[in-house]
C-alpha cells in the first residue's frame, strides 16, 4: 500500500514545494522597494527639493495604499483567482518600481502608489495562499517568508547608499535597481497562472455569514490597534533612522548599516517567534516582550545614542517578533479561514492607515521642533500602546 500512495503523492509533494518558494521569492520583494529609500532620502529631498514633512508623505504613501488596496485584494482574487491576482500584483510592482526611478514630473509619486498598491495584494494574498495550502503550517511558513522578506529588506538598506554613489542623481539607480527581484519572481510565478485547485476556498457563503464579523467585535479593534502600531513604529524607524543619525554626525553610509543591523536583527526574531509561541500557553507575554524590546530601543536611541546598535538590536528583535505575532493572530483568533481574510483585511486596511500617520507625524514634529527629543518621546508613547493592545489581542479567545 504504501508503494502505491507514494507516486500519486510525490507530484503533489512536488507542486507544494514549488509554492513554496514562489512564495519565498515573493517574499523577497515586499520590502526591499521601501527599506532602500531611508538611506538615500536626504538625496532625494535634496533632488527634488522636498521638506522634511513632504518627505515623510513620500515614505507614507506605500502605507496609504496599503490601507486602500487592501479590503480590494480578496474581491479582485476572488473575480481572478489566488495566482493569477498575484502574477497581477508583480507585474504593478515592477511597473511601479522603474516608474519611481524615473526623471519625470511625478514619476516618484505614482510609482510609489503603484509599489505600495502591489505590497498589499501581497499582504493580504500571501497569508490566504498559506492558510489555503498549507493550514497546519501557518506559524511555520508564515517566519519563514516574515525572515526572508526582512533579509532582503535589511540588505537592501546596507547597499542604497553605496550603489547611490556620490551622483546627486545616483539614488534613481539605487532605487529602480530591485525590479530584478520582481522579474525573478514574475518569472518563477508563470507556472501557477494556470493552477487550478478546486474546492480549496471553499464557498460556504451560509457558515460564513453565521461568523461574527472582526468590525464588530472588541477583539477585532484590539489585533487592528496592535497591527496599525507596531507598523507605524517599523516604517518609522526605516523612514526615519538614517536621518536621525546623521543628523547626529553619523555618516550616511554608516547609517544605512545601522539600519541592516536593525533589520537584521528582525530576522532572528522572525524565525525565533514560532519557537516562542509554542512554549506558551497563549500570546499575551510575546505581545509584551514585543513592546519592552522596542521600548528599550527607541528610549536608547533618546537617552544614550552612543551605544545606537545595542539599541538598534533591541528594537529590531522586538519589530520582528511583533510581525510574526500579527500574522500569526489573523489565523488563531478567527474561526475559520474565511473569517481570517476578514480579520486580516480589516486589520491590514485600518492597521497600515494608521501607520502612514507615522512618518509624517514624525517628520512634521522634527520640522516643529528642530531636534529629534519631541519625536522620539512621542513614538515612546505610541510603543507603549501598542503594548496594551498586543496583550489584549494576545488573550486565548477568537472573534465571535
Amino acid at each position: 500500500m504504501i508503494t502505491s500512495v507514494a507516486p500519486a503523492d510525490a507530484p503533489a509533494r512536488q507542486r507544494a514545494g514549488l509554492l513554496v518558494v514562489g512564495i519565498l521569492l515573493i517574499a523577497t520583494n515586499l520590502r526591499a522597494a521601501l527599506t532602500s529609500v531611508g538611506p538615500v532620502l536626504d538625496d532625494v529631498r535634496a533632488d527634488l527639493g522636498l521638506t522634511a514633512t513632504a518627505a515623510g508623505v513620500l515614505t507614507a504613501l506605500p502605507l496609504l495604499a496599503f490601507a486602500g488596496f487592501s479590503p480590494v485584494a480578496p474581491l479582485v482574487s476572488r473575480r481572478l483567482g489566488l495566482e493569477r491576482t498575484v502574477g497581477l500584483a508583480l507585474a504593478v510592482l515592477a511597473a511601479g518600481i522603474v516608474l519611481r526611478s524615473l526623471p519625470v514630473v511625478g514619476a516618484i509619486w505614482a510609482g510609489t502608489v503603484a509599489i505600495g498598491a502591489a505590497i498589499a495584494f501581497f499582504n493580504v494574498l500571501l497569508p490566504s495562499l498559506v492558510k489555503r495550502d498549507f493550514p497546519d503550517r501557518v506559524a511555520q511558513l508564515s517566519g519563514s517568508y516574515s525572515a526572508t522578506q526582512s533579509i532582503v529588506a535589511a540588505i537592501a538598506s546596507g547597499v542604497a547608499v553605496p550603489i547611490a554613489g556620490q551622483s546627486p542623481a545616483g539614488w534613481r539607480i539605487a532605487l529602480g535597481c530591485w525590479v530584478g527581484l520582481t522579474l525573478i519572481a514574475a518569472a518563477f510565478w508563470l507556472p501557477q497562472l494556470g493552477a487550478r485547485r478546486p474546492g480549496r476556498d471553499g464557498n460556504g457563503g451560509a457558515e460564513a455569514a453565521i461568523h461574527r464579523s472582526p468590525w464588530r467585535s472588541a477583539l477585532g479593534w484590539q489585533i487592528t490597534l496592535f497591527m496599525g502600531l507596531q507598523s507605524l513604529v517599523f516604517y518609522v524607524m526605516i523612514a526615519w533612522l538614517p536621518t536621525i543619525e546623521q543628523d547626529h554626525g553619523v555618516a550616511a553610509a554608516t547609517a544605512g548599516w545601522h539600519l541592516f543591523v536593525y533589520l537584521t536583527s528582525a530576522v532572528v526574531a522572525n524565525l525565533a517567534a514560532p519557537r516562542l509561541m509554542r512554549r506558551l500557553p497563549d500570546q499575551r507575554l510575546v505581545g509584551l516582550l514585543c513592546a519592552v524590546l522596542i521600548l528599550i530601543g527607541v528610549g536608547g536611541l533618546l537617552w544614550a545614542p552612543g551605544a545606537v546598535v545595542l539599541w538598534l538590536i533591541s528594537a529590531g528583535f522586538g519589530a520582528g517578533m511583533s510581525l510574526v505575532l500579527c500574522l500569526s493572530l489573523f489565523s488563531l483568533r478567527a474561526v475559520d479561514h474565511r473569517q481570517a481574510a476578514a480579520l486580516s483585511g480589516m486589520a491590514q486596511s485600518i492597521g497600515y492607515l494608521l501607520a502612514a500617520c507615522g512618518p509624517v507625524l514624525i517628520g512634521a514634529l522634527r520640522d516643529v521642533s528642530g531636534a529629534w527629543t519631541l519625536p522620539l518621546s512621542v513614538l515612546c508613547a505610541l510603543i507603549a500602546m501598542m503594548g496594551g493592545f498586543a496583550f489584549l489581542s494576545g488573550r486565548p479567545r477568537v472573534v465571535g
